[in-house]
């Protein structure tokens, strides 16, 4: 079953730092969102291998928009 990283607050996506097939661990950096000139990481709270990005750079996201899927 598949579960998601969340976007801890509204922005834009920056940058993201990950692809499809790539793993990551704990506190790694997904995804970097520019929120009031400010960059701001958002960091997995697991580990696992990412399955699909659900945004794209330059797309804006609320608080707890799913940012990708994982396994």
């Amino acid at each position: 079953m598949s579960k998601t990283i969340n976007s801890a607050m509204a922005g834009t996506v920056f940058r993201i730092e990950v692809k499809p097939g790539d793993t990551f661990d704990f506190g790694d950096v997904v995804v970097v969102l520019e929120s009031m000139k400010m960059e701001i990481n958002i960091e997995a709270d697991d580990a696992g291998t990412v399955e699909s990005l659900l945004l794209k750079e330059g797309d804006m996201v609320d608080e707890g928009t799913p940012i990708l899927s994982y396994n």
